[in-house]
């Protein structure tokens, strides 16, 4: 049996959205997302998601990740397949961001990370 070409993946998604939070701490004296409560967002966030039924297969999938290199804007998450980039600050950004973007696929305007911040 041969493997399946890319080509021949089927066209939807595992999940519908993923959304990554960076939860990066840097040791060293820099500034990172850690320093700026992350985790609170990203457990806020799986919060909401299971609590509004949109976790699993064909919904909405909320992970931890390292650096995402957007230091200066932190903390950050982004949403794929959008590739959306949120700078959040508080439970209500967050509430936002589930609400808006991954419940009703509305992006949050106001919570854009700018293009030109990075590390």
């Amino acid at each position: 049996m041969t493997e399946p070409l890319i080509a021949d993946a089927p066209a939807a998604s595992y999940y519908k959205r993923h959304i990554f939070f960076c939860l990066n701490e840097r040791t060293n004296g820099e500034d990172s997302c850690a320093h700026h409560n992350a985790q609170g967002g990203f457990d806020r966030c799986k919060s909401l998601v299971k609590k509004a039924g949109l976790a699993g297969p064909g919904g909405v999938r909320v992970n931890k990740a390292g650096c995402l290199d957007r230091c200066a804007a932190g903390p950050v998450a982004v949403v794929y397949p959008e590739a959306v980039w949120y700078s959040f600050v508080d439970e209500s950004d967050i509430d936002e961001i589930v609400e808006s973007h991954l419940q009703r696929g509305q992006v949050v305007e106001r919570l854009l990370t700018p293009p030109h911040l990075g590390r």
